[in-house]
């Protein structure tokens, strides 16, 4: 078998393929032992007709296409493992010559990973924006662990007012017509939360309950449903019950029913940490952030269109099963934007041009700088993970599958590769308010990590 790199032009690999005839023999007689049940000749039960005598019926063409399926996919690997290509998709085949006593003749033409160009990449100037948890951010944790703990009342002897969950029945109209969604009774609504239509909860408030009131709306330009964007609708409300949130004093008895902890200055500490945690996190990944920034600035790549759709895929398949998580489905989601689905896909377009070229830019850096992963450190990281999910380490790695492991390997590499980086980088801190929200809300959370995933960093 003679395989020949004839060049590689615009990302795409040509590599040449002469199998010959002895090879090619071989794999006829593997496509005639597969396929010889197909085969009906008179004077033979099924399967048992000689491979000359099917030749003689339907022509020796006939085992061609399996032969070829399987020598060509064998020399292809051979090919690839050679000359050390990276394939990023799957290789289009053309044969020139398939005949019986000939060699076979054929091609191959494969997208691989582009050639990554990088001016510098040592002593970038980069930023980390740095908070410091202060104490009336572990306040602000507390009012909001207040609010999710507050006990409902129902008032009677008021009007509704911010803040209150009104109990409603509601019936829409547009231009005096009925409007499908635009109806539903005993709907609980917390005024202020702006999940209706700008204006609407507005006008709830001062409502007294058993009172019945139209309110006017108008709905956005963009809004998601096009029949409706932009038109003027009327709200027949019943206003028919009125609930008040009760909050609990912030003590011991507060603490104890909410957390695990005894005392209210252990919950107040036990926040503080998550707080500072969170803000750690945040400033890792700003940091990151600023140095991918600046790689992309220095880096040139000629990105082939079929790794951006790939990219676009996994973005548009992990959207899907998010939605999924929430009850929802793809093409409802659709439904009530108004996007096609060529629309969603190209929406993705730009963020996974970002994520393809940098993740081939910190590869290149990797490869330079000779970064690798041992085998030694995926057993380090498998061991953590099976810990964090409190399953035996043997266990935890019979269940992962080749992909997952692929995973973790590169995560791992990733990671060094930042750390290469970072402690080659020129770091400016700068003190922030802008990340203090994003710190407050996430401090409750508890999400797996990207290293807890596998997933790739970036």
């Amino acid at each position: 078998m003679k395989i020949n790199l004839e060049k590689i032009e615009n990302n795409k690999a040509y590599l040449n393929f002469e199998i010959d005839e002895e090879q090619f023999e071989a794999a006829m007689e593997r496509a005639y032992k597969k396929n010889v049940n197909r085969f009906v000749i008179p004077g033979f039960r099924r399967g048992k007709a000689p491979r000359k005598l099917i030749e003689m019926h339907y022509g020796p063409e006939v085992f061609f296409e399996e032969a070829a399926k399987i020598l060509l996919p064998e020399a292809y690997q051979k090919g690839v493992e050679e000359y050390k290509l990276e394939p990023v998709d799957q290789p289009t085949f053309d044969i020139q010559q398939i005949e019986v006593g000939k060699p076979l003749i054929a091609s191959a033409e494969v997208f691989v990973k582009p050639q990554v160009e990088i001016k510098e990449y040592k002593g970038l100037e980069v930023e980390k924006i740095v908070y410091n948890v202060t104490d009336e951010d572990v306040e602000k944790e507390l009012s909001f662990l207040q609010e999710q703990n507050a006990r409902l009342v129902t008032v009677e002897d008021r009007p509704a007012k911010m803040g209150d969950i009104a109990v409603i029945d509601f019936k829409g109209t547009v231009d005096s017509e009925p409007f499908e969604g635009g109806a539903a009774e005993n709907y609980s609504l917390q005024l202020g939360s702006g999940m209706f239509i700008k204006g609407f909860e507005e006008q709830v408030v001062g409502m007294s309950i058993g009172e019945t009131k139209d309110i006017d709306v108008t709905f956005p330009e963009d809004y998601g449903v096009k029949e409706l964007a932009g038109k003027n609708a009327v709200f027949s409300v019943t206003l028919k019950e009125l609930k008040a949130k009760e909050l609990m004093p912030l003590d011991d008895d507060f603490a104890k029913d909410v957390s695990e902890f005894e005392t209210l200055e252990e919950l107040k500490q036990d926040i503080r940490k998550k707080l500072e945690e969170r803000a750690k996190s945040i400033e890792e990944g700003s940091l990151k952030a600023s140095i991918v920034n600046k790689l992309m600035e220095v880096a040139e790549v000629d990105i082939p269109e079929v790794m951006i759709n790939q990219e676009i895929d996994r973005l548009a398949f992990d959207f899907a099963m998010s939605l999924s998580y929430r009850g929802y489905n793809l093409q409802s989601y659709l439904n009530s934007t108004g996007l096609t689905i060529e629309k969603f896909r190209e929406s993705f377009r730009e963020r996974a041009l970002d994520n393809v070229k940098s993740s081939l830019v910190l590869e290149e850096v990797g490869k330079r700088e000779n970064i690798t992963v041992t085998d030694d450190e995926v057993e380090d990281k498998i061991k953590e993970l099976a810990e964090n999910f409190k399953q035996p380490v043997d266990d935890y790695k019979k269940n992962l599958r080749p992909e997952e492991i692929a995973r973790i390997k590169d995560t791992i590499l990733t990671n060094k590769i930042f750390d290469f980086l970072i402690a080659n980088s020129v770091i400016k801190e700068k003190s922030s308010d802008d990340v203090k929200d994003d710190i407050i809300e996430s401090a409750g959370d508890s999400p797996a990590s990207d290293e807890e995933t596998g997933d790739k960093t970036v």
